[in-house]
């Protein structure tokens, strides 16, 4: 003989909070994404979250050099004559961003919108004159001060 230990009402109460404690365990271990950085090349665009982000907060100072070393996973390929857009989400452009090319700075002041063309031409000289096939191009969310967003893009010759 069975003796039940919880009636039939009880043991589907019991299934539905253990369930529902499960999903709130499975949810809270779960990141926010980051927010997304676009280049689009004609029909073609490749996008990409943060190789560095701390929720709209600053990098550590110990963290941002090595970010800002870090290799593009993602990649296009431009022809010398296209137009690169550049294009970020909102909270990004609220902030400020700038481009920065092979780990350097490459303009002065953060802009502040959500989306921008740049020739390609631009990013294939390499510092000391010279034609290079490759290009990385690093978007960085600032507020002018502090670094709080890095994203990384392989730019490749189309010829």
């Amino acid at each position: 003989m069975t003796v039940a230990f919880f009636s039939g009402s009880r043991r589907r109460a019991a299934v539905a909070l253990g369930a529902v404690s499960a999903g709130l365990l499975v949810l809270s271990a779960c990141d926010k994404p980051t927010p997304l950085a676009t280049l689009t090349v004609g029909t073609d665009s490749v996008h990409s979250e943060a190789a560095c982000y701390n929720n709209g907060d600053a990098l550590k100072e110990s963290q941002i050099q090595q970010c800002l070393n870090k290799k593009a996973d993602k990649s296009i390929a431009v022809a010398m004559d296209d137009k690169i857009r550049f294009g970020v989400d909102p909270e990004v452009a609220d902030h400020g961003w700038t481009i920065f090319l092979g780990g350097q700075q490459a303009e002065p002041e953060p802009y502040k919108k959500t989306y921008r063309t740049i020739p390609a031409s631009a990013f294939f000289t390499s510092q000391t004159g010279e034609a290079t096939d490759n290009a990385q191009v690093t978007i960085v969310e600032n507020t002018g001060k502090k670094l709080t967003g890095v994203w990384h893009f392989q730019l490749k010759k189309d010829s």
